[in-house]
């Protein structure tokens, strides 16, 4: 259908014509009217924003979201707290009451706080809004996993040990290795005046005099693995292995009872007290040694057992042992 026509009375022709407007005149006043639409618009969005304070829907939607995102964030960190405070109470019980339990040295605190080095792993969450909250939550997370993975770790070597428990108290070195009815205990362990030198000197064991020939036992169960001489030091000496970190020496012995490579019960006699080697009287010089250092012998075995009840547990040497 035709456009409607526009008409325009000519007063030369006294008649009406087909008015007829220009293109450029009809396309400047559109182009008029959509300026005019466009500065309306954005003088109401100042007005609206600017001067009232309002935010657009779009920008309302983008806060609530916002909003919403940090309310999880600092919901997420108050459950990182929580879970590890309770961690921590872990690690305080692995370090404080099952480890020793098994003779297992505790995990130090560097070792279970340990971060990530190499690269900056966290690299992608620098550019993000709030980065570096973001960045403080995922470091504490990793370190989170980082303690719960050693964590687990010790559970799993407590658990190995645990199962190992009657076999590990049997092999402790927890008896005296001489009767102590029959023996007196001439010095301790730590700091002492060497009878030779007369000078202060460090006493890595316990010495028990008594007479010669007077029965030593084995204070738990293990394997002998030396049996040596030396005339200008321990003289016959035996070293028993009890596993689990511990060891066992008997030197200045008069006779020996074992061998190299012999398994040893709690209670069995290996030897008889002596004054061999550089000794200056009949005595037994007793070493305990935890991991290789030497611990105090008087720490693992209880001095009030004595007489019968100490009979009942150490057998006298049978017949057909070797003497050394």
């Amino acid at each position: 259908m035709a456009g409607i026509k526009r008409y325009k009375f000519n007063a030369e022709t006294l008649a009406y014509e087909v008015h007829k407007i220009p293109f450029v005149k009809r396309f400047s006043k559109g182009f008029a009217l959509f300026l005019l639409s466009v500065v309306s618009f954005v003088g109401y969005f100042l007005i609206y924003t600017l001067h009232f304070g309002f935010d657009t829907p779009k920008l309302m939607a983008l806060k609530q979201k916002s909003v919403e995102l940090q309310s999880k964030l600092e919901l997420l960190e108050r459950r990182f707290e929580q879970n590890n405070n309770v961690l921590m109470e872990l690690q305080r019980r692995d370090n404080y009451v099952y480890r020793p339990i098994f003779g297992m040295e505790e995990i130090p605190q560097d070792v279970r706080n340990a971060g990530f080095g190499g690269v900056n792993r966290y690299a992608h969450l620098e550019n993000l809004s709030n980065s570096e909250f973001l960045t403080d939550i995922e470091k504490k997370m990793d370190i989170l996993y980082k303690k719960a993975f050693v964590q687990s770790r010790s559970y799993d070597e407590v658990t190995v040990l645990a199962k190992r428990t009657g076999e590990m108290a049997s092999c402790v070195p927890a008896i005296p290795p001489v009767q102590l009815d029959n023996t007196r205990l001439t010095s301790t362990f730590g700091l002492r005046t060497d009878p030779f030198t007369k000078r202060p000197k460090m006493h890595q064991g316990v010495d028990f005099a008594g007479s010669v020939g007077e029965p030593i036992y084995a204070p738990g169960n293990g394997k002998v693995v030396e049996v040596s001489f030396n005339f200008f030091g321990y003289g016959r000496e035996v070293i028993i292995d009890h596993g689990f970190g511990y060891k066992t020496r008997y030197a200045h012995l008069h006779e020996i009872h074992v061998k190299e490579g012999d398994m040893v019960e709690r209670g069995q006699q290996i030897g008889s007290m002596g004054s061999s080697g550089r000794s200056s009287g009949c005595h037994l010089h007793y070493e305990v040694l935890y991991k290789n250092g030497r611990v105090n012998p008087l720490n693992y075995y209880n001095s009030d057992v004595k007489g019968n009840e100490y009979v009942s547990m150490v057998r006298p040497k049978e017949k057909d042992d070797d003497v050394v």
